[in-house]
Protein backbone atom coordinates (compact mmCIF):
# COMPACT_ATOMS: atom_id res chain seq x y z
CA UNK A 1 0.00 0.00 0.00
CA UNK A 2 2.81 2.46 0.73
CA UNK A 3 4.78 1.34 -1.96
CA UNK A 4 1.79 2.56 -4.08
CA UNK A 5 1.53 6.08 -2.87
CA UNK A 6 5.40 6.27 -2.74
CA UNK A 7 5.27 5.97 -6.49
CA UNK A 8 2.66 8.75 -6.98
CA UNK A 9 4.39 11.37 -4.95
CA UNK A 10 1.20 11.81 -3.33
CA UNK A 11 -1.42 12.16 -6.17
CA UNK A 12 -3.14 13.68 -3.35
CA UNK A 13 -1.98 17.05 -3.53
CA UNK A 14 -2.94 17.50 -7.24
CA UNK A 15 -6.25 15.71 -7.44
CA UNK A 16 -9.10 18.23 -8.18
CA UNK A 17 -12.18 18.75 -6.01
CA UNK A 18 -12.52 20.31 -2.58
CA UNK A 19 -12.57 19.22 0.52
CA UNK A 20 -13.34 20.03 3.55
CA UNK A 21 -14.89 19.98 6.92
CA UNK A 22 -14.86 18.18 9.74
CA UNK A 23 -11.36 18.53 10.98
CA UNK A 24 -9.84 15.59 13.01
CA UNK A 25 -10.72 11.90 12.70
CA UNK A 26 -10.11 10.58 16.55
CA UNK A 27 -8.24 7.38 16.33
CA UNK A 28 -9.36 4.81 18.62
CA UNK A 29 -6.88 2.43 17.45
CA UNK A 30 -5.29 1.00 20.54
CA UNK A 31 -0.91 1.35 20.36
CA UNK A 32 0.56 -2.09 19.90
CA UNK A 33 3.71 -1.10 21.53
CA UNK A 34 4.10 -1.26 24.91
CA UNK A 35 3.50 1.47 27.22
CA UNK A 36 7.28 2.80 27.86
CA UNK A 37 8.31 2.22 23.67
CA UNK A 38 7.51 3.98 20.88
CA UNK A 39 7.57 2.23 16.83
CA UNK A 40 7.16 4.62 13.66
CA UNK A 41 6.85 3.18 10.54
CA UNK A 42 8.47 4.76 7.58
CA UNK A 43 6.32 5.24 3.58
CA UNK A 44 8.85 1.97 2.98
CA UNK A 45 7.76 0.09 5.71
CA UNK A 46 10.77 0.12 8.09
CA UNK A 47 9.87 0.27 11.89
CA UNK A 48 12.24 2.93 13.59
CA UNK A 49 12.16 3.52 17.05
CA UNK A 50 11.04 6.66 18.14
CA UNK A 51 11.96 7.19 21.63
CA UNK A 52 10.51 6.35 25.46
CA UNK A 53 7.25 7.46 25.48
CA UNK A 54 6.63 10.38 28.50
CA UNK A 55 4.78 8.46 31.69
CA UNK A 56 3.54 11.35 33.06
CA UNK A 57 2.56 15.31 32.61
CA UNK A 58 5.63 16.00 34.34
CA UNK A 59 7.75 14.06 31.59
CA UNK A 60 5.89 15.09 28.82
CA UNK A 61 6.16 19.13 29.79
CA UNK A 62 10.33 18.23 29.95
CA UNK A 63 10.24 17.13 26.57
CA UNK A 64 8.39 19.66 25.39
CA UNK A 65 10.50 22.43 27.07
CA UNK A 66 13.68 21.15 25.48
CA UNK A 67 11.90 20.58 22.02
CA UNK A 68 10.83 24.45 22.26
CA UNK A 69 14.83 25.02 23.34
CA UNK A 70 15.90 23.26 20.10
CA UNK A 71 13.48 25.39 17.77
CA UNK A 72 13.63 28.55 19.22
CA UNK A 73 17.73 27.86 18.66
CA UNK A 74 17.49 26.56 15.01
CA UNK A 75 15.55 29.72 14.71
CA UNK A 76 18.20 32.40 15.94
CA UNK A 77 21.18 30.59 14.63
CA UNK A 78 19.86 30.94 11.16
CA UNK A 79 18.67 34.34 11.83
CA UNK A 80 14.94 34.23 10.88
CA UNK A 81 12.82 36.60 12.01
CA UNK A 82 11.93 39.97 10.17
CA UNK A 83 14.20 42.23 8.10
CA UNK A 84 16.01 45.28 9.52
CA UNK A 85 13.48 47.62 7.86
CA UNK A 86 10.18 45.21 8.91
CA UNK A 87 9.36 44.45 5.77
CA UNK A 88 10.08 40.68 5.23
CA UNK A 89 10.03 37.63 7.56
CA UNK A 90 11.87 34.89 6.50
CA UNK A 91 11.86 32.13 7.66
CA UNK A 92 13.02 27.94 6.88
CA UNK A 93 13.44 26.52 3.59
CA UNK A 94 13.25 29.59 1.16
CA UNK A 95 9.97 30.51 3.50
CA UNK A 96 9.25 34.65 3.42
CA UNK A 97 6.50 36.97 3.34
CA UNK A 98 6.29 40.48 1.98
CA UNK A 99 4.66 42.85 4.81
CA UNK A 100 4.66 45.27 2.58
CA UNK A 101 1.69 43.35 0.85
CA UNK A 102 0.05 43.77 4.30
CA UNK A 103 -2.97 46.04 4.50
CA UNK A 104 -2.62 49.47 5.52
CA UNK A 105 -2.04 49.99 9.66
CA UNK A 106 -1.33 46.17 10.15
CA UNK A 107 -0.08 46.19 13.71
CA UNK A 108 2.36 42.95 14.18
CA UNK A 109 0.78 43.06 18.18
CA UNK A 110 -2.63 43.97 17.42
CA UNK A 111 -4.91 41.40 19.94
CA UNK A 112 -2.54 41.56 22.48
CA UNK A 113 -2.66 43.85 25.63
CA UNK A 114 -0.21 43.91 28.50
CA UNK A 115 -2.06 40.49 30.06
CA UNK A 116 -4.14 38.65 27.42
CA UNK A 117 -3.92 37.14 23.85
CA UNK A 118 -6.87 37.31 21.93
CA UNK A 119 -8.06 34.60 19.69
CA UNK A 120 -11.24 33.98 17.59
CA UNK A 121 -12.80 31.67 16.08
CA UNK A 122 -16.04 30.59 13.88
CA UNK A 123 -17.55 27.13 14.78
CA UNK A 124 -20.75 25.00 14.76
CA UNK A 125 -21.80 25.54 17.93
CA UNK A 126 -25.39 24.46 16.32
CA UNK A 127 -27.37 22.30 13.63
CA UNK A 128 -25.85 19.06 12.22
CA UNK A 129 -22.67 19.74 12.63
CA UNK A 130 -22.88 21.25 16.35
CA UNK A 131 -20.85 18.54 18.00
CA UNK A 132 -17.74 20.48 16.07
CA UNK A 133 -18.67 22.89 18.73
CA UNK A 134 -16.24 20.66 20.99
CA UNK A 135 -12.97 21.38 18.77
CA UNK A 136 -13.44 25.04 20.09
CA UNK A 137 -14.15 23.66 23.75
CA UNK A 138 -11.39 21.46 24.29
CA UNK A 139 -8.95 24.40 22.54
CA UNK A 140 -10.41 26.47 25.05
CA UNK A 141 -9.96 24.41 27.48
CA UNK A 142 -6.05 24.03 26.90
CA UNK A 143 -5.60 27.33 26.07
CA UNK A 144 -6.90 28.24 29.70
CA UNK A 145 -5.02 25.69 31.82
CA UNK A 146 -2.15 27.01 30.15
CA UNK A 147 -2.88 30.33 30.48
CA UNK A 148 -2.99 29.56 34.73
CA UNK A 149 0.06 28.18 34.04
CA UNK A 150 1.49 31.11 33.20
CA UNK A 151 3.42 29.82 29.48
CA UNK A 152 2.48 32.60 27.71
CA UNK A 153 5.67 34.51 28.69
CA UNK A 154 7.28 37.46 26.47
CA UNK A 155 10.66 36.96 27.14
CA UNK A 156 10.97 41.13 25.41
CA UNK A 157 9.14 42.65 28.23
CA UNK A 158 8.13 39.86 31.07
CA UNK A 159 4.83 40.22 30.23
CA UNK A 160 2.69 37.29 31.06
CA UNK A 161 -0.80 36.86 29.38
CA UNK A 162 -3.62 34.90 29.20
CA UNK A 163 -4.99 33.57 26.10
CA UNK A 164 -9.37 35.40 25.79
CA UNK A 165 -10.63 32.60 23.05
CA UNK A 166 -13.64 34.14 21.53
CA UNK A 167 -15.85 31.65 19.92
CA UNK A 168 -18.41 32.57 17.87
CA UNK A 169 -21.30 30.42 15.92
CA UNK A 170 -22.01 29.97 12.39
CA UNK A 171 -23.98 26.73 12.26
CA UNK A 172 -21.37 25.10 9.87
CA UNK A 173 -23.03 28.00 7.27
CA UNK A 174 -20.64 29.57 5.17
CA UNK A 175 -23.24 32.42 4.74
CA UNK A 176 -22.96 33.19 8.77
CA UNK A 177 -19.20 32.33 8.96
CA UNK A 178 -17.87 34.90 6.88
CA UNK A 179 -19.61 38.11 8.67
CA UNK A 180 -18.25 36.25 12.02
CA UNK A 181 -14.77 36.38 10.45
CA UNK A 182 -15.11 40.16 9.95
CA UNK A 183 -16.81 40.99 13.33
CA UNK A 184 -13.46 39.28 14.88
CA UNK A 185 -11.29 40.74 12.66
CA UNK A 186 -12.34 44.13 12.37
CA UNK A 187 -14.32 44.54 15.65
CA UNK A 188 -12.44 42.46 18.15
CA UNK A 189 -9.22 43.10 16.23
CA UNK A 190 -8.15 39.59 17.39
CA UNK A 191 -4.50 38.84 16.97
CA UNK A 192 -4.72 35.16 15.58
CA UNK A 193 -8.10 33.91 14.02
CA UNK A 194 -9.97 29.94 13.45
CA UNK A 195 -11.95 28.78 10.83
CA UNK A 196 -13.95 24.91 10.78
CA UNK A 197 -14.86 23.37 7.65
CA UNK A 198 -13.32 23.16 3.87
CA UNK A 199 -16.84 25.80 2.63
CA UNK A 200 -15.98 28.62 4.87
CA UNK A 201 -12.19 28.19 5.57
CA UNK A 202 -12.40 28.66 1.35
CA UNK A 203 -14.15 31.95 1.59
CA UNK A 204 -12.33 33.16 3.98
CA UNK A 205 -8.78 32.81 3.99
CA UNK A 206 -7.66 35.30 1.19
CA UNK A 207 -9.09 37.88 3.49
CA UNK A 208 -7.30 36.53 6.56
CA UNK A 209 -4.00 36.39 4.86
CA UNK A 210 -4.36 39.60 3.14
CA UNK A 211 -4.93 40.90 6.46
CA UNK A 212 -1.57 39.36 8.08
CA UNK A 213 -3.49 37.18 10.49
CA UNK A 214 -2.07 33.91 12.02
CA UNK A 215 -4.63 31.68 11.04
CA UNK A 216 -3.54 28.20 12.54
CA UNK A 217 -4.76 24.69 12.51
CA UNK A 218 -7.88 25.46 10.24
CA UNK A 219 -10.27 22.68 11.20
CA UNK A 220 -10.36 21.03 7.86
CA UNK A 221 -8.11 18.85 6.11
CA UNK A 222 -8.03 20.74 2.52
CA UNK A 223 -4.69 20.55 0.52
CA UNK A 224 -5.19 23.71 0.18
CA UNK A 225 -3.66 24.99 3.36
CA UNK A 226 -0.68 23.64 2.22
CA UNK A 227 -0.25 26.84 0.71
CA UNK A 228 2.71 28.76 2.42
CA UNK A 229 3.67 30.75 -0.85
CA UNK A 230 1.00 32.44 -1.45
CA UNK A 231 -1.27 31.53 1.75
CA UNK A 232 1.66 31.85 4.68
CA UNK A 233 -0.79 32.43 7.46
CA UNK A 234 -2.83 29.79 7.02
CA UNK A 235 -1.89 25.93 8.22
CA UNK A 236 -4.03 23.32 8.10
CA UNK A 237 -5.39 21.19 11.03
CA UNK A 238 -2.77 17.78 12.00
CA UNK A 239 -4.27 15.02 9.79
CA UNK A 240 -3.78 13.78 6.48
CA UNK A 241 -5.58 15.60 3.93
CA UNK A 242 -8.61 14.44 2.75
CA UNK A 243 -7.19 13.82 -0.49
CA UNK A 244 -4.71 11.52 0.56
CA UNK A 245 -7.05 9.48 2.62
CA UNK A 246 -8.91 8.85 -0.55
CA UNK A 247 -5.27 7.39 -1.95
CA UNK A 248 -5.40 5.13 0.73
CA UNK A 249 -9.18 3.68 -0.17
CA UNK A 250 -7.57 3.37 -3.38
CA UNK A 251 -4.84 1.81 -2.27
CA UNK A 252 -6.61 -0.55 -0.03
CA UNK A 253 -9.00 -1.74 -2.35
CA UNK A 254 -5.76 -2.47 -4.48
CA UNK A 255 -4.27 -4.55 -1.89
CA UNK A 256 -7.52 -6.46 -1.54
CA UNK A 257 -8.69 -6.60 -5.15
CA UNK A 258 -8.07 -10.29 -5.56
CA UNK A 259 -10.74 -11.12 -2.33
CA UNK A 260 -13.39 -9.68 -5.49
CA UNK A 261 -14.83 -11.90 -8.58
CA UNK A 262 -12.88 -11.50 -11.81
CA UNK A 263 -15.87 -11.80 -13.87
CA UNK A 264 -17.34 -8.39 -12.72
CA UNK A 265 -16.25 -5.25 -11.81
CA UNK A 266 -15.81 -4.22 -8.43
CA UNK A 267 -18.53 -1.61 -7.39
CA UNK A 268 -17.68 1.15 -5.32
CA UNK A 269 -20.38 3.37 -3.69
CA UNK A 270 -19.84 6.63 -2.29
CA UNK A 271 -21.98 9.05 -0.43
CA UNK A 272 -20.44 12.44 -0.85
CA UNK A 273 -21.43 15.69 1.12
CA UNK A 274 -22.67 18.31 -1.42
CA UNK A 275 -19.83 20.72 -0.61
CA UNK A 276 -15.96 21.75 -0.95
CA UNK A 277 -15.32 19.14 1.69
CA UNK A 278 -17.05 15.90 -0.33
CA UNK A 279 -16.14 17.48 -3.52
CA UNK A 280 -12.42 16.83 -2.91
CA UNK A 281 -12.80 13.58 -1.60
CA UNK A 282 -14.61 12.32 -4.85
CA UNK A 283 -12.07 13.82 -7.30
CA UNK A 284 -9.68 12.31 -5.65
CA UNK A 285 -10.88 8.95 -5.63
CA UNK A 286 -11.73 8.96 -8.81
CA UNK A 287 -8.10 10.51 -9.87
CA UNK A 288 -6.81 7.56 -8.30
CA UNK A 289 -8.64 5.15 -9.80
CA UNK A 290 -7.83 6.26 -13.25
CA UNK A 291 -4.59 6.31 -12.78
CA UNK A 292 -4.23 3.41 -11.14
CA UNK A 293 -3.47 0.30 -13.74
CA UNK A 294 -5.23 -2.30 -11.42
CA UNK A 295 -8.34 -0.37 -10.82
CA UNK A 296 -9.10 1.78 -13.91
CA UNK A 297 -11.27 -1.27 -15.57
CA UNK A 298 -12.09 -3.24 -12.61
CA UNK A 299 -13.78 -0.55 -10.39
CA UNK A 300 -17.65 0.73 -11.16
CA UNK A 301 -17.77 3.90 -8.56
CA UNK A 302 -21.09 5.25 -8.48
CA UNK A 303 -22.03 8.03 -5.85
CA UNK A 304 -25.03 9.57 -4.38
CA UNK A 305 -24.96 13.14 -3.33
CA UNK A 306 -26.28 14.91 0.22
CA UNK A 307 -26.63 18.20 1.37
CA UNK A 308 -24.77 19.25 4.74
CA UNK A 309 -27.96 20.22 5.74
CA UNK A 310 -30.40 16.76 4.74
CA UNK A 311 -32.09 15.87 8.42
CA UNK A 312 -31.54 12.08 7.24
CA UNK A 313 -29.82 9.96 4.32
CA UNK A 314 -32.31 7.51 4.22
CA UNK A 315 -32.95 8.34 0.11
CA UNK A 316 -29.40 9.04 -0.97
CA UNK A 317 -28.41 5.47 1.19
CA UNK A 318 -31.74 3.35 -0.33
CA UNK A 319 -30.57 4.07 -3.79
CA UNK A 320 -26.59 3.12 -3.54
CA UNK A 321 -27.77 -0.43 -1.52
CA UNK A 322 -30.11 -1.05 -4.80
CA UNK A 323 -26.28 -1.37 -6.24
CA UNK A 324 -24.88 -3.68 -4.66
CA UNK A 325 -21.87 -2.47 -3.38
CA UNK A 326 -18.76 -4.44 -2.81
CA UNK A 327 -17.23 -1.16 -1.44
CA UNK A 328 -18.73 1.91 0.50
CA UNK A 329 -17.23 5.02 1.52
CA UNK A 330 -18.96 7.56 3.80
CA UNK A 331 -17.87 11.12 2.66
CA UNK A 332 -19.63 12.83 5.31
CA UNK A 333 -19.56 15.01 8.49
CA UNK A 334 -21.48 16.21 11.64
CA UNK A 335 -25.04 13.67 12.32
CA UNK A 336 -24.78 12.20 9.14
CA UNK A 337 -21.98 10.04 10.24
CA UNK A 338 -23.78 8.16 12.79
CA UNK A 339 -26.77 8.17 10.51
CA UNK A 340 -24.78 6.07 7.69
CA UNK A 341 -24.25 3.48 9.83
CA UNK A 342 -27.68 2.89 11.26
CA UNK A 343 -29.29 3.05 7.87
CA UNK A 344 -26.46 0.60 6.43
CA UNK A 345 -27.28 -1.75 9.26
CA UNK A 346 -30.98 -1.39 8.40
CA UNK A 347 -31.22 -1.54 4.32
CA UNK A 348 -29.28 -4.67 4.29
CA UNK A 349 -25.80 -2.94 3.36
CA UNK A 350 -24.23 -3.65 6.88
CA UNK A 351 -24.58 -7.67 5.65
CA UNK A 352 -23.67 -7.45 1.95
CA UNK A 353 -20.88 -5.22 1.95
CA UNK A 354 -17.73 -6.24 2.14
CA UNK A 355 -16.14 -2.97 3.29
CA UNK A 356 -18.09 -0.16 4.96
CA UNK A 357 -15.84 2.75 5.39
CA UNK A 358 -16.38 6.27 7.67
CA UNK A 359 -13.96 9.29 6.53
CA UNK A 360 -12.60 11.30 8.88
CA UNK A 361 -14.96 13.58 9.38
CA UNK A 362 -16.73 10.52 11.30
CA UNK A 363 -15.36 11.13 15.00
CA UNK A 364 -13.99 8.80 17.01
CA UNK A 365 -16.41 7.20 19.65
CA UNK A 366 -18.82 9.87 18.86
CA UNK A 367 -19.79 8.83 15.72
CA UNK A 368 -20.13 5.49 16.01
CA UNK A 369 -20.16 4.34 19.58
CA UNK A 370 -22.98 2.07 21.25
CA UNK A 371 -24.74 5.21 22.97
CA UNK A 372 -24.94 7.01 19.60
CA UNK A 373 -25.83 3.71 17.30
CA UNK A 374 -28.31 2.70 20.36
CA UNK A 375 -29.44 -0.91 21.38
CA UNK A 376 -26.08 -2.94 21.55
CA UNK A 377 -24.34 -1.46 19.08
CA UNK A 378 -23.52 -3.89 16.59
CA UNK A 379 -24.27 -1.97 13.98
CA UNK A 380 -21.53 -0.55 13.97
CA UNK A 381 -19.01 -3.66 14.08
CA UNK A 382 -16.53 -3.83 11.17
CA UNK A 383 -16.84 -0.59 10.01
CA UNK A 384 -13.23 0.72 8.98
CA UNK A 385 -11.31 3.88 9.03
CA UNK A 386 -8.49 5.57 7.94
CA UNK A 387 -7.04 7.68 11.02
CA UNK A 388 -4.41 10.43 11.75
CA UNK A 389 -3.54 9.03 15.08
CA UNK A 390 -5.17 10.65 17.45
CA UNK A 391 -6.31 9.39 20.95
CA UNK A 392 -10.00 9.28 21.58
CA UNK A 393 -10.44 10.66 25.32
CA UNK A 394 -13.67 8.05 25.48
CA UNK A 395 -11.99 5.18 24.23
CA UNK A 396 -11.52 2.24 26.59
CA UNK A 397 -8.50 1.53 24.80
CA UNK A 398 -6.73 4.91 25.96
CA UNK A 399 -8.23 5.07 29.76
CA UNK A 400 -5.09 4.04 31.19
CA UNK A 401 -2.47 6.37 28.81
CA UNK A 402 -1.11 8.87 31.25
CA UNK A 403 -1.73 11.90 29.25
CA UNK A 404 -5.55 11.20 28.77
CA UNK A 405 -5.97 10.08 32.51
CA UNK A 406 -4.66 13.77 33.36
CA UNK A 407 -6.85 15.20 30.67
CA UNK A 408 -10.13 13.57 31.66
CA UNK A 409 -8.82 14.63 35.07
CA UNK A 410 -8.17 18.20 34.38
CA UNK A 411 -11.56 18.34 32.32
CA UNK A 412 -13.11 17.40 35.33
CA UNK A 413 -11.67 19.78 37.65
CA UNK A 414 -13.02 22.47 35.47
CA UNK A 415 -16.66 21.11 35.07
CA UNK A 416 -16.00 19.50 31.62
CA UNK A 417 -17.38 16.09 31.54
CA UNK A 418 -15.35 14.22 29.02
CA UNK A 419 -17.81 11.72 28.04
CA UNK A 420 -19.98 14.43 26.34
CA UNK A 421 -17.65 14.08 22.92
CA UNK A 422 -14.71 13.13 21.83
CA UNK A 423 -14.34 16.02 19.90
CA UNK A 424 -13.04 18.05 23.39
CA UNK A 425 -9.77 16.05 23.11
CA UNK A 426 -9.81 16.73 19.44
CA UNK A 427 -9.71 20.36 20.16
CA UNK A 428 -7.40 19.56 22.50
CA UNK A 429 -4.86 18.14 19.91
CA UNK A 430 -5.86 21.36 17.62
CA UNK A 431 -4.74 23.86 20.22
CA UNK A 432 -1.68 21.84 21.32
CA UNK A 433 0.65 23.34 18.80
CA UNK A 434 -0.80 26.87 18.75
CA UNK A 435 0.35 26.71 22.81
CA UNK A 436 3.53 25.38 22.04
CA UNK A 437 3.95 28.17 19.21
CA UNK A 438 3.03 31.03 21.54
CA UNK A 439 5.64 29.54 23.83
CA UNK A 440 8.03 29.74 21.56
CA UNK A 441 7.30 33.31 19.98
CA UNK A 442 7.32 34.40 23.31
CA UNK A 443 11.12 33.72 23.53
CA UNK A 444 12.14 35.08 19.97
CA UNK A 445 13.78 38.01 19.32
CA UNK A 446 11.05 40.68 19.77
CA UNK A 447 9.06 38.61 21.96
CA UNK A 448 5.19 37.51 21.34
CA UNK A 449 4.18 39.24 17.73
CA UNK A 450 2.51 37.66 14.94
CA UNK A 451 5.33 37.24 12.81
CA UNK A 452 7.12 35.26 15.54
CA UNK A 453 3.94 33.37 15.98
CA UNK A 454 4.03 31.94 12.57
CA UNK A 455 7.66 31.88 12.38
CA UNK A 456 7.19 29.42 15.35
CA UNK A 457 4.62 27.29 13.66
CA UNK A 458 6.61 26.96 10.48
CA UNK A 459 9.30 25.35 12.55
CA UNK A 460 7.57 23.60 14.72
CA UNK A 461 8.83 19.90 15.23
CA UNK A 462 7.54 18.21 18.57
CA UNK A 463 5.95 15.26 20.36
CA UNK A 464 2.55 15.50 20.61
CA UNK A 465 0.69 14.09 23.09
CA UNK A 466 -2.82 13.37 21.73
CA UNK A 467 -1.08 11.20 18.51
CA UNK A 468 -0.16 7.95 18.61
CA UNK A 469 3.93 7.02 19.56
CA UNK A 470 5.72 7.73 15.89
CA UNK A 471 3.32 10.70 14.63
CA UNK A 472 4.98 14.20 15.15
CA UNK A 473 4.22 17.56 14.18
CA UNK A 474 6.06 18.78 11.91
CA UNK A 475 6.35 21.59 9.44
CA UNK A 476 9.44 23.10 7.81
CA UNK A 477 8.88 26.65 6.01
CA UNK A 478 8.41 25.87 1.92
CA UNK A 479 9.76 22.35 1.88
CA UNK A 480 6.93 20.56 4.42
CA UNK A 481 3.82 22.40 4.22
CA UNK A 482 1.43 19.95 6.21
CA UNK A 483 1.85 19.33 10.28
CA UNK A 484 0.93 15.60 10.16
CA UNK A 485 1.20 13.48 7.25
CA UNK A 486 1.16 9.54 8.70
CA UNK A 487 -2.00 8.03 9.60
CA UNK A 488 -3.40 4.05 10.05
CA UNK A 489 -6.36 1.85 9.24
CA UNK A 490 -8.73 0.96 11.86
CA UNK A 491 -11.75 -1.35 12.36
CA UNK A 492 -14.45 -0.72 14.49
CA UNK A 493 -14.99 -3.78 17.55
CA UNK A 494 -18.64 -2.97 19.03
CA UNK A 495 -17.78 -5.70 21.53
CA UNK A 496 -14.73 -3.73 22.74
CA UNK A 497 -16.47 -0.07 21.37
CA UNK A 498 -13.09 0.62 20.29
CA UNK A 499 -11.00 0.87 16.90
CA UNK A 500 -8.66 -2.08 16.59
CA UNK A 501 -5.56 -1.00 14.77
CA UNK A 502 -5.19 -2.90 11.65
CA UNK A 503 -1.12 -2.61 10.54
CA UNK A 504 1.28 -0.37 10.88
CA UNK A 505 1.22 3.87 11.11
CA UNK A 506 2.07 5.02 7.66
CA UNK A 507 4.53 7.86 7.53
CA UNK A 508 4.30 10.23 5.04
CA UNK A 509 5.99 13.26 6.43
CA UNK A 510 7.31 15.30 3.82
CA UNK A 511 5.84 13.46 0.85
CA UNK A 512 2.87 15.83 0.22
CA UNK A 513 2.92 18.76 -2.54
CA UNK A 514 2.71 22.05 -1.37
CA UNK A 515 -0.68 22.94 -3.06
CA UNK A 516 -1.48 26.71 -5.24
CA UNK A 517 -5.35 26.00 -5.12
CA UNK A 518 -7.40 26.92 -8.14
CA UNK A 519 -10.96 27.29 -7.02
CA UNK A 520 -12.02 27.90 -10.33
CA UNK A 521 -10.70 24.76 -11.35
CA UNK A 522 -10.91 22.63 -8.37
CA UNK A 523 -7.18 21.55 -8.34
CA UNK A 524 -4.05 22.48 -6.90
CA UNK A 525 -1.38 23.91 -9.06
Amino acid sequence: MTAALTGLALVAAGCGGDDGDAADSSTSAAPATSAGSATSTTAGGTATTAGATPSSLAEWESLWASERAAIVKRIKDNHWGLSADGKTLTGPEGWTVDLTKCVAGWSDTEGLSDTSIKIGASLSLSGTYADYGNYGKGSEFLFGYYSDEGLFKDDSNGKVRKVNYIMKDDGYDTARAIPNVDELLDSEKVFAIWTLGTPATLKTYDKINQRCVPHPMAITFHSAWGDPVNHPWTTGAPSPTYSTEAILWGAFIERHLDEFPTDRKVKVAGLVQNNDFGKLYDSSFKAYVAQSAQLKDRVDYVTEAIEASAPTVTDPMTTLAAQDPDVYISMLGGTQCTQTVTEAAQNGMKGAVKYLFLGQGCVGTSAIGKDKLGGDGSAGDGWWQISNGVKDINDPAFQDDPYVKWLRDAMKAKGIDPNSSATLGLGVNLAFPVVQALAIAGQLDGGLTRTNLQLALRSIDMTPPMLLPGIRLHLNGLKDAYIVESGLFQRWDSAKQTYVRQGDIIDLDGRAKNCAWDPAASVCR
